[in-house]
């Protein structure tokens, strides 16, 4: 079972007793937020898209035996993330190199996905290790799940067995979809100390609007505070590692170095490491669906007209937060005097604004219709007519 708690306006997962599946084995403790700290939010403008957390899942104590000795890592969501989405997956383990072979997902009921998860660090030290990979533009997958074996699973294959596996997954919105522009720059460190000490993966340079995910994980199972700013996702520990993760999204471009504290009390390692990733960013708007030619003046125009946001790499955008208007472009009327009537301002959800209602009263040929939304380039839809009665 998953418990789903709510904190500062944002969803956090606890898990707290196992769901059974062979994604996700009961991890000893969870706990969301320990030092009391709020999720930063940038208010993005204009043309970029403010990156939200829209799903987050954590287990310790997983893996079951693969082929040929290998091990598998798992953990499912407990609800699918949204389409589009860019997947964060940090793996810790009992372990010396990183022997995982591939990182992918599946649906619980065994149905291969199939995204691509690109690797971004992995620090080692002391008989432990920690990897981190990112998927982008995640999809093929039911949003949302219709039932618990539907559920989105993000696995690792080792090589070998692999004893005291853990797994953190974060899914985000508002993340650029090519992975190439996505992913900022990264930093990743191990430590050791005897009483409290700060954890430091090391600063990296961040453009604005961008996540900041960082994650934390000690041989040592003793309280520890978050770094100032960022918003804890999940803590997630049994009795010989403890592992957490938070994220931030910055206003302005700069530098961030998320710094855990971690109050040991005897020997341990830390391990920490920092990924940055870029917002997707729209450029112009088009027609999705273009407008239909009519019968008569006055008549609706059918079907809606549908206008989506775009990137410069022609991407909807489906984390655009803003309105679309709509005018004649070209007037294809006799005299130049056709009215366009109906709702001309719609909202983008999902990063399309859809028109139901439109309609000219004079008729003529090539009518065009125009759409703007302030800060990104015109689109302009293809001709059509409104008939002669």
């Amino acid at each position: 079972m998953q418990t789903r708690l709510t904190f500062a306006g944002l969803i956090i997962l606890a898990t707290l007793v196992g769901t059974g599946c062979g994604d996700s084995l009961t991890p000893d403790h969870s706990a969301t937020t320990p030092n009391g700290m709020h999720p930063s939010f940038a208010t993005m403008g204009g043309v970029a898209t403010s990156i939200t957390l829209d799903q987050a899942e954590a287990a310790v104590n997983i893996g079951i035996g693969w082929t040929n000795g290998g091990t598998h890592v798992g953990k499912e969501f407990d609800q699918n993330p949204q389409l589009g989405d860019a997947i964060v997956a940090t793996f810790v383990w009992q372990g010396t190199t990183n022997t995982i072979t591939s990182v992918t997902d599946h649906l619980e009921d065994g149905t291969p996905v199939g995204n691509t998860y690109t690797f971004v660090d992995y620090v080692t030290a002391n008989g432990w290790s920690m990897a981190t990979y990112v998927a982008t533009n995640v999809g093929n997958f039911p949003y949302p799940s219709p039932s618990p074996d539907k559920n989105l699973a993000v696995h690792a294959i080792f090589s070998d067995a692999i004893t005291n596996a853990g797994e953190i997954i974060t899914a985000y919105r508002g993340v650029s979809p090519v992975t190439a522009v996505a992913l900022g720059a990264h930093h990743a460190a191990t430590g050791s100390d005897s009483t409290t000490t700060l954890a430091d993966p090391g600063a990296i340079p961040i453009d604005a609007g961008a996540l900041a995910y960082a994650v934390t994980m000690s041989d040592g199972v003793v309280d520890f505070a978050g770094p100032g700013g960022f918003g804890m996702i999940t803590a997630v520990w049994n009795t010989v590692n403890k592992a957490a993760a938070a994220y931030s999204v910055t206003s302005a471009a700069g530098t961030v170095d998320p710094q855990w504290t971690w109050s040991f009390q005897a020997p341990s390692d830390w391990f920490a490491g920092v990924v940055a990733l870029n917002p997707q960013t729209a450029t112009h708007v088009g027609f999705r669906v273009q407008p239909s030619s009519t019968m008569l003046p006055g008549a609706t125009i059918k079907p809606a007209v549908q206008v989506v946001v775009l990137d410069d790499q022609g991407n909807t955008v489906p984390g655009f937060t803003g309105s679309v208007t709509v005018a004649l472009a070209h007037d294809g009327s006799l005299f130049q005097n056709a009215r366009l009537s109906g709702t001309l301002v719609e909202t983008v959800t999902n990063g399309v604004a859809t028109f139901s209602d439109l309609s000219i009263d004079e008729p003529g040929m090539g009518y065009k219709l125009r759409a703007d939304v302030t800060g990104l380039t015109t689109g302009i839809s293809d001709g059509f007519n409104v008939m002669f009665p």
